[in-house]
């Protein structure tokens, strides 16, 4: 679903674009920059310098990778977990697409599918915090009452009793009508997944911890340097300090994959995928065209 040319070394080293450096720059170089003073002030008073070492920050920096290291992969795996969900929406929606050939009645289908990737653009706006209704206006019909607490399950209700009224009418068996509720039950799952990763973040004392920890080591860090390594003191002060800082940044956006961020799950893409699924199958003349990455990011 996620497709990406490949990567040469000369963008590697310079593109910007899904890169976390433009989020961490200005602390960087406000790091970089007090490296420089610190190692103005050692030059012009090294005696102030002589009982610095850098065994502490050696030790502090080990200890401060590690925990940075479990945090990134609690973060990893939340959006790991998140791209599974969406996959299962995709399976089953597609199985539902597949399961519903046997309804004669044409009309009645397509306002069952169409329904159906109703309920994909609402639940991806519903993980952003958007309007659920206005997202899958031109989807939907009947248009569920825009208040109700659960819009996305609404539609999922509605789309479960149009099942059943296509059972009662014989359009549907007993085992194709429990095979569909199946379907729906396990897209029910796959959204409760999603919230639950959007609503329980990791414990913010912990991050806050590791957020403090950085800056810390980052800012003394210099102190310890600036001795033996002199004016090459902010270049690798600006190495450390991009590693850290990037490491946390990268950790806030997988945290909650469901945002806009640039490496954020590519939900509208996986909507887009669902829509042109479901218009092929009604019949469209022209589909939507699939969203491709730009400079190796698909949004």
């Amino acid at each position: 679903m996620i497709i990406r040319p490949k990567v040469n070394q000369f963008a590697i080293l310079f593109t910007l674009k899904g890169s976390i450096a433009k989020r961490i720059a200005m602390r960087a170089l406000m790091v970089t920059l007090l490296a420089s003073a610190i190692v103005l002030v050692e030059i012009l008073h090294p005696s102030n310098f002589t009982k610095v070492n850098a065994t502490p920050f050696t030790l502090l920096g080990l200890s401060l990778s590690i925990f940075m290291n479990f945090r990134n992969n609690a973060c990893y795996d939340r959006w790991y977990e998140a791209r599974k969900a969406w996959g299962e929406v995709i399976v089953h929606i597609r199985s539902v697409i597949r399961e519903t050939h046997v309804i004669r009645e044409s009309a009645e289908r397509r306002s069952l599918l169409r329904n159906l990737c109703g309920f994909a653009h609402a639940l991806n706006a519903r993980l952003r915090r958007e309007d659920e209704a206005a997202a899958s206006a031109e989807w939907v019909t009947p248009k569920p009452d825009a208040q109700v607490p659960d819009y996305s399950g609404r539609i999922l209700q509605q789309i479960g009793q149009q099942c059943s009224d296509l059972h009662q009418t014989g359009e549907l068996s007993e085992w194709r009508y429990m095979l569909l509720a199946n379907h729906l039950t396990s897209l029910t799952q796959a959204q409760a997944v999603c919230e639950r990763i959007k609503n329980t973040p990791l414990p913010f004392p912990y991050t806050l911890l590791l957020h403090r920890t950085i800056y810390l080591f980052c800012i003394l860090l210099p102190f310890a340097m600036a001795e033996p390594l002199g004016w090459l003191t902010p270049l690798f002060t600006a190495i450390v300090s991009y590693t850290f800082f990037g490491l946390d940044a990268i950790a806030d956006e997988l945290e909650d994959p469901f945002g806009r961020d640039e490496n954020d799950l590519p939900t509208d893409a996986l909507v887009r995928n669902i829509e042109r699924d479901i218009l092929s199958e009604l019949g469209a003349a022209q589909l939507p065209p699939a969203l491709k990455p730009v400079d190796y990011v698909l949004s």
